[in-house]
């Protein structure tokens, strides 16, 4: 049977997003998705539509794309629904229990209201003070007030409170009096003594208001997650002599010792040697592997050996895929050494914090108003 091909644009529509949102989905599962290349022409598969209809369904449970990818290169790409639903319940990324504590905080609207409520007697009150008496009236709990969102360390409830903050003050209901501290004006005062109606549509328009640091973090985010991808797609394409001394370089950047690469004619299996002292008293031993196929238990165990006959107690083991569950477990449960295990993911992560194999494209700085130079006579 002939197969049928599409362009990207089609297949885009056909899933069900806008042309620019299909590219980028695509590229972030490219290694997933079937695509035939003629010429500058990216033309896909009815095979690519079954993929990207998947991956649409998980992003629409609330996975974000660096948890479906974990997911998918994990376990692969569910073949249908109920495979699909069985994995999203073993991957539970999100607990169901932090999905309905999240659900429970205060929306946009609810706190935009708390927060002219709380300051209404026009005194200034510190972002601190603002947050703990809008939690206060909404009875939230330390739990609800300390929830982070996935891959991240931002608290759920400050974002929603800094957001609120800034779309009132954009729309002049509140003015920052000097660092971090707010007091409500007239307007603000009118807002909540307006009808409710009134009150409803001038909250709903804040809800358009978007803080361009929101927007400035999801892009840098966005960079950031493109130079990772770039990176591990380099190497995977590096000769493996290469990837050794790229590990041993990047270890000896983040101050574990002086690193050098085994000789191949007596490594014992191992790749690389950081001495934590000048005597080489204690060693750790490196092994780098340029794969694509999943680490697994058994190779993990293999480089444990290597370190019991070279009577070691530490060691790294670094691929350019990833490792299985069983690879993990594994270490976790050693004893007698330290095995650290890292992904291509986290490889390239490390790169850029430590300047390997990067350098600086372009620098921007946000500047701010100095409130203390305006003060005094």
């Amino acid at each position: 049977m002939k197969k049928t091909y599409m362009t990207q644009k089609a297949l885009s529509n056909r899933v069900g997003w806008s042309e620019a949102n299909g590219r980028r989905w695509i590229k972030i599962f490219k290694e997933f998705i079937p695509v035939k290349n003629e010429g500058s022409t990216k033309l896909f598969t009815e095979e690519s539509y079954e993929i990207l209809s998947i991956i649409k369904e998980m992003s629409e449970s609330g996975y974000t794309s660096n948890e479906i990818l974990e997911i998918i290169k994990k376990n692969g790409v569910p073949k249908n629904s109920q495979i699909l639903q069985k994995l999203m319940k073993n991957n539970n990324v999100v607990s169901i229990e932090d999905k309905m504590l999240a659900n429970s905080l205060p929306n946009q609207k609810e706190l935009v209201i708390g927060l002219l409520n709380f300051i209404k007697d026009k005194k200034p009150y510190t972002t601190t003070m603002i947050n703990d008496g809008v939690a206060q009236h909404f009875s939230l709990t330390d739990e609800q007030k300390s929830l982070n969102y996935p891959d991240s360390k931002e608290f759920i409830f400050s974002h929603r409170m800094r957001l609120a903050r800034y779309s009132l003050k954009k729309e002049e209901y509140i003015e920052e009096v000097s660092k971090y501290t707010y007091q409500i004006t007239d307007d603000g005062l009118q807002l909540l003594s307006d009808d409710l109606d009134d009150v409803k549509e001038e909250i709903d328009e804040l809800e358009n208001v978007v803080d361009p640091f929101d927007i400035i973090q999801d892009k840098v985010e966005e960079i950031e997650n493109d130079l990772v991808t770039d990176l591990i797609d380099h190497l995977k394409q590096a000769h493996w002599r290469r990837l050794e001394t790229i590990v041993v370089e990047l270890l000896t950047a983040m101050g574990y010792g002086d690193g050098q690469v085994t000789e191949k004619t007596n490594d014992g299996g191992l790749d690389g040697v950081i001495k934590e002292d000048k005597l080489g008293l204690d060693n750790i031993y490196v092994q780098a592997k340029k794969w694509e196929n999943t680490v697994g238990r058994p190779d993990v165990m293999s480089f444990s050996g290597a370190l019991d006959g070279k009577g070691a107690r530490k060691g790294i083991f670094i691929t350019t895929s990833n490792f299985t569950r069983g690879a993990v477990e594994y270490v976790e449960r050693l004893e007698s050494k330290k095995i650290i295990l890292i992904d291509g993911k986290r490889l390239a992560k490390l790169m850029i914090e430590n300047n390997i194999g990067v350098s600086l494209k372009k620098k921007f700085i946000v500047k701010e108003v100095d409130f203390s130079y305006f003060e005094g006579e």
